[in-house]
């Protein structure tokens, strides 16, 4: 029976922390209800030993993030309290795939303005990263396309975003 919990790395601290997807719980120590064998088994849990799960491939992404009342953290840089909801951030986000199109530069210039995201700064650049390390959805988009493609706008528990695969 699965507890819920997976093994995620900290972007900003790089070390793994504890998370419940389904409750928003995260916490840097374990779960005091799981024993060692069930940590062991976790989604995730190679960010414990530092090793890989097999597929040590890393690619590099930027992207813009819209977040709604509904993110995880309804706040940004740039709104206190983020009140619109996911189908304005999306509206949102069509606004701005139309103004890029396929231009690059376009895109990192909106991003750097616009992103919900403490990557705007960057102009969205996450920098590199491996299975594992984002959220599933925005995980699975990144690395299904090619360098220099863009995703259609995806849904994470964060907001909604579009990726640029920059390597």
């Amino acid at each position: 029976m699965s507890s819920g919990w997976e093994i995620r790395m900290s972007n900003s601290k790089g070390i793994p922390y504890y998370f419940n997807p389904s409750t928003k719980q995260s916490s840097w120590d374990a779960p005091s209800e799981l024993s060692e064998d069930q940590i062991k088994s976790l989604p995730g849990s190679q960010h414990l030993t530092g090793g890989s799960s097999g597929d040590a491939e890393t690619i590099t992404a930027s992207h813009l993030l819209v977040k709604h009342k509904d993110s995880r953290r309804p706040s940004s840089w740039k709104e206190t309290n983020i009140t619109r909801t996911k189908e304005e951030a999306t509206d949102i986000l069509r606004e701005y795939q139309a103004q890029f199109g396929t231009s690059r530069k376009t895109f990192e210039e909106l991003a750097s303005l616009h992103s919900d995201c403490s990557s705007h700064s960057q102009k969205g650049n996450l920098g590199p990263f491996s299975k594992g390390q984002m959220q599933k959805p925005f995980e699975d988009a990144a690395f299904a396309l090619q360098v220099g493609e863009f995703s259609d706008i995806i849904s994470t528990d964060s907001g909604v975003h579009i990726i640029l695969r920059t390597e």
